[in-house]
């Protein structure tokens, strides 16, 4: 299994509200046919940046401007890629701003780089090999 952390712009309420509409009959956790698992993460409740690399978070907090209380936490089957199926999500959730993380970098990408396929450290957003 692998994850993406996004952590949008806005109130939380807004983002749940957001999910609500867009995932109908759900509610934390919601998925996306059976290859997508959503659910709100945050420090008080939950396991948000427990197993974090500090720099990360340094890096994270940088790039938000403060340090986020909540995400919305994506773990994505193995039986897929995800690619496609994630960047939508991703792309929904930050519509409004904000940025995302996966495991394959400590960068926190925005909408516009993810879009654009901006490469940070040889890398893509939720792209596991190097670009050559």
């Amino acid at each position: 299994m692998r994850s993406v952390f996004v952590f949008p712009a806005g109130e939380r309420a807004e983002t749940v509200a957001s999910l609500d509409r867009h995932l109908p009959e759900q509610s934390d956790p919601w998925t996306v046919e059976d290859n997508l698992y959503i659910e709100i993460d945050d420090e008080q409740t939950g396991y948000l940046f427990s197993d974090w690399d500090p720099d990360d978070v340094a890096a994270l907090e940088a790039a938000v401007g403060h340090r986020p209380t909540w995400a919305v936490k994506i773990d994505i089957s193995g039986r897929i890629g995800g690619t496609t199926e994630v960047h939508q999500l991703v792309e929904l959730l930050l519509e409004h701003k904000g940025v995302a993380t996966d495991d394959y970098s400590g960068h926190p990408w925005t909408l516009q780089e993810i879009k654009s396929g901006a490469l940070n450290a040889s890398l893509r957003f939720f792209e596991p090999f190097r670009v050559r």
